[in-house]
């Protein structure tokens, strides 16, 4: 993971813990992404799970505090692509004037802002399957190791990926797809019928990075 910027764990939950999730908090009329779920109780625990601050702890050491939840549902009638990126957008308790931060904006009523590497350094992705992801169900694909060369510009991505390799992060249901957020990624649009629902938790080892910049849970 530490090299690679990203790890496969399978079998984190079981099949009726995926039922459990889905029935609670995916319903037939969900849009393609719901945001900000730390605030739903159910989705809270989950990211308090042993088994998964275990996970986030082995890559950031002793604490791991999870700060924001999204939910994500592909599938052939909610469908995209996403293009090659880095995640460098964390929500913010306040906004503050600083040469690292920034530009800032607002989503769903929550301040973000672009964040320098040496704090998502210290922030992990744990990507749960509630459904099997496949290679024709819209997988995340990665540049291995592409993390380690930072912010980059889009010249940049370009080359890592032109150069790859690149591979496809296939998942069993109740697998989980650890991530770091400079990592390069990016998923194609769904090829075939079935469902991929995933619920993506991101953990740090400390919600104040200093100078007025302090996460905000999510």
């Amino acid at each position: 993971m530490n090299h690679s910027g990203f790890a496969v764990v399978e079998n984190v939950l079981s099949s009726e813990e995926c039922d459990s999730l889905t029935d609670a908090i995916c319903t037939p009329f969900m849009c393609a992404g719901v945001r900000n779920l730390m605030s739903n109780s159910i989705v809270a625990s989950l990211a308090h799970d042993h088994r998964l601050l275990g996970l986030a702890a082995n890559v950031l050491g002793e604490t791991a505090i999870p700060f924001r939840a999204t939910l994500f549902d592909k599938s052939s009638t909610s469908n995209w692509h996403v293009l090659w990126h880095q995640d460098r957008a964390l929500p913010l308790a306040t906004q503050f004037n600083s040469a690292e931060w920034g530009p800032w904006s607002m989503k769903s009523g929550i301040l973000y802002a672009l964040a320098p590497a040496w704090a998502l350094k210290r922030v992990v992705a744990l990507r749960i399957h509630l459904d099997a992801s496949t290679n024709d169900n819209g997988p995340v694909r990665v540049v291995p190791a592409s993390h380690a060369a930072g912010v980059l510009c889009s010249d940049e991505i370009d080359r890592l990926v032109s150069t790859g390799p690149v591979q496809t992060c296939t998942v069993r249901r109740g697998g989980v797809l650890m991530m770091r957020p400079l990592l390069l990624h990016s998923s194609q649009r769904t090829r075939d019928q079935t469902r991929r629902r995933v619920i993506h938790i991101e953990y740090a080892d400390t919600l104040d990075f200093g100078r007025q910049a302090r996460l905000y849970a999510a």
